[in-house]
């Protein structure tokens, strides 16, 4: 059917023109015009094409404005369906970019787009854009399947937001053959006509070998997997003994009771802590290892550093910030060894308020290297060997869990959010099989140190803000106010509520995860509250942390193996010896947004890689398992299914395709799926029993098939 106003387009275009002296939303054109509502959307379909000429744009507003849109800048994230968004740095909102809009753009891409359609917050419709320009590509090299053809070869991408496989001509496959995962450097990113083409420059092995899968992982995150020879050169120079020299002018600590507590299998001690009480009053050392002291700043030690950011825990290794001489060695509080510190060190009242503290270059020796279990052991089990093995310690642990337990109370009272996902725990064979999978646990070790190192990182933080030097700060915004306004509306179908007045609270957010604690729809609520939450980051600027109802935050324990952390300690040490003066406070004013903004760039990869190589290893264990049968708990609905989340962390997806039994709806006010014919429900919190029948390493994907209906309805 024809367009009624595409014969009229000039003359509504020459009275727009008239009458748009000030912008102008649809509906007022449309009454201007005398347009019936039946006909409105004829009407929008000739604005859009008087934009699309550039004659009209659409104001971030929703209003129609002469002249041409105005260009926007931001990073493309591309949806394995073919649509994507783009990211504006600052900007709360995603703008929605229709397949047909994207304009050749890939992942990651630095993009120029005009808006197209302004979205209606109230209706739930996002707002819309078009690419105009690529202003610079995400990346040049693409880590994927190879898969020979006659004469020429393709690469299936890994990454499954790059859409199109990577045609490599003949010649430039470097003897590559079917089944190889390879590393393929660009050549050309294609068009609508044309397939991306690129060349083989690495053979990372082949996909069956042991350690292809996370080496692959590996490359197209690209992280570095050596050091350069300078930097290991003078990693060696620097990690001697500690000397007499170095101590010199150093509180010396070395005669107090201190214990590392850490997990089994980690090597990087870089926190010690102390504690004794000193009438109703308790004495909290939290002493650092100071890193600062063997990696000067601008040396090829420290560049290497800024550029890895932080170290990166994969299933099967880590990938260190600092080479092992450094971060296993000198720089690593080992038990009976001296070591250079950073100490704070802190009077904290029965309230759980710390009246003063002292922060100070120190000399340590650490009693003990103790692990989580052990202490767990000692406070929760009472285990009789473990009391008598550490005896002497017995008094301090009980101390500590005293402390800690007033630290909590005192964090959720002011508002602190608590989201206590069980983390994965994994056991690999040599061949970096896993043979077991569990759900980590936090506890009462964990949550001791996790509350000392939260004190002592917000007493540092609040000291140098109204000190007024130039300070890294570890930031957490509150959350946007249309997330907030989704989630509320979202959990308004299971009977809770949210306040939401000016902006959200986060002693809001911690009542709504109390009181879905224990309750079936805990895992969901939980999740999607976390999703509506901001990213952290670092920060010049100390804007509080909004998680953890926290009015100064940093990050200053972890200087092993996050950059962050070094870099105050820099700060910091030069504050203590007096040297701190304008040309260094400009100094770093120059220096430290590029820090954060590199070091909240690296965390995002390094977050991203470990998820990759979980997700990738629960896969590859439940491949080994089809046809098994497990009992879970429906932890989601969509309209293509539900996923099904089983004990040990791992989840997978019964597509409704394999729900055989009858044709099932999706209910989206219940989140339910409901069986046309039998009413057979499936809801959030139900346990069911489900069957493997499927498992991609390629998509990374489960497939379970419900195998009973005895569950709880």
């Amino acid at each position: 059917m024809s367009n009624p106003f595409e014969k009229r387009k000039k003359v509504i275009y020459e009275f727009i023109c008239d009458e748009l002296y000030v912008p102008m939303k649809f509906k007022e054109i449309a009454m201007l015009l005398q347009v019936p509502k039946d006909q409105r959307d004829a009407l929008r379909e000739v604005l859009e094409s008087l934009e699309a000429e550039g004659k009209i744009y659409l104001s971030p507003k929703g209003k129609y404005v002469k002249g041409q849109a105005r260009h926007l800048t931001g990073t493309f994230q591309a949806h394995a369906k073919g649509f994507g968004f783009v990211i504006q740095e600052g900007e709360a909102e995603d703008i929605f970019i229709p397949e047909e809009n994207t304009g050749g753009a890939f992942q990651g891409d630095q993009v120029e787009f005009i808006i197209t359609k302004q979205g209606e917050s109230r209706e739930g419709k996002r707002t819309e854009g078009k690419i105009v320009r690529i202003i610079s590509r995400g990346f040049t090299r693409v880590v994927g399947l190879y898969e020979k053809c006659k004469n020429f070869g393709f690469v299936r991408p890994d990454n499954q937001r790059i859409l199109q496989d990577i045609y490599i001509p003949e010649g430039k496959d470097k003897g590559a053959v079917t089944g190889h995962k390879v590393v393929a450097e660009l050549i050309s990113y294609g068009d609508d006509k044309k397939k991306p083409e690129g060349k083989v420059v690495e053979i990372i092995g082949h996909l069956n070998d042991p350690g292809t899968d996370i080496m692959s992982i590996v490359k197209g995150y690209d992280l570095p997997t050596t050091f350069p020879e300078r930097v290991m050169n003078q990693a060696e120079r620097v990690g001697k003994e500690v000397s007499e020299a170095d101590m010199a002018g150093r509180m010396d600590l070395r005669g107090w009771q201190m214990v590392t507590i850490d997990g089994e299998d980690a090597k990087d001690l870089d926190d010690a802590v102390s504690l004794t009480k000193e009438g109703e009053n308790y004495r909290l050392g939290v002493h650092i290892a100071d890193v600062a002291n063997y990696v000067q700043e601008g040396s090829a030690l420290d560049r290497e550093a800024l550029k890895r950011g932080t170290s990166v825990y994969l299933v099967d290794r880590v990938i260190p910030m600092l080479p092992h001489s450094l971060s296993n060695g000198i720089c690593s509080l080992n038990a009976g060894e001296n070591r250079l510190a950073l100490s704070c060190i802190m009077t904290v009242n029965p309230s759980g308020d710390v009246i003063d503290h002292t922060i100070a270059e120190t000399v340590i020796r650490v009693d003990e290297r103790m692990s989580y279990t052990s202490v767990a052991k000692i406070l929760e089990e009472q285990d009789e060997a473990e009391m008598q093995k550490y005896e002497t310690l017995v008094p301090l642990f009980e101390r500590m869990a005293e402390l800690s337990g007033i630290l909590r109370k005192r964090r959720m009272q002011r508002g602190s959010i608590d989201f206590d996902f069980p983390e994965t725990k994994m056991l690999l064979d040599e061949k970096g099989r896993p043979v077991e999978i569990m759900p980590y646990e936090r506890n009462v070790a964990t949550k001791i140190i996790e509350d000392f190192m939260l004190l002592a990182n917000e007493t540092v933080a609040e000291e140098y803000f109204w000190r007024e030097v130039p300070f890294l700060y570890r930031t957490h915004e509150a959350p946007d106010e249309e997330k907030i306004k989704k989630l509320s509306l979202f959990i308004n179908n299971f009977g809770y509520h949210i306040h939401v007045r000016n902006e959200v609270q986060p002693k809001e957010v911690q009542k709504l995860l109390c009181k879905v604690e224990g309750t079936p729809e805990e895992a969901l609520i939980s999740r999607l509250a976390l999703r509506s939450m901001k990213q952290a980051k670092y920060t010049p600027e100390n804007t509080g942390h909004f998680g953890l109802a926290a009015r100064y935050y940093t990050h200053f324990t972890s200087p092993i193996r996050r950059y962050p952390d070094l870099q105050i300690h820099r700060i910091i040490k030069e504050n203590l010896r007096g040297r701190f003066y304008e040309e260094r406070a400009e100094h770093y004013r120059s220096i430290l947004p590029q820090v954060a903004l590199q070091s909240s760039m690296m965390e995002r990869r390094a977050d991203e890689a470990e998820r990759e190589t979980i997700k990738l290893k629960k896969v590859e264990y439940m491949k080994a398992r089809i046809g098994e049968e497990y009992e879970g708990v429906i932890s989601g609905i969509t309209k293509w299914g539900a996923y099904v989340e089983l004990p040990n962390t791992i989840e997978g997806l019964v597509h409704v395709t394999n729900m055989t039994d009858d044709h099932y709806i999706y209910w989206e006010e219940q989140y339910e799926l409901i069986g046309e014919h039998t009413r057979n429900v499936y809801k959030l919190g139900q346990t069911v029993r489900v069957r493997v029948i499927g498992a991609d390493k390629l998509q990374r994907t489960i497939d379970f098939e419900i195998i009973d209906d005895d569950s709880d309805m």
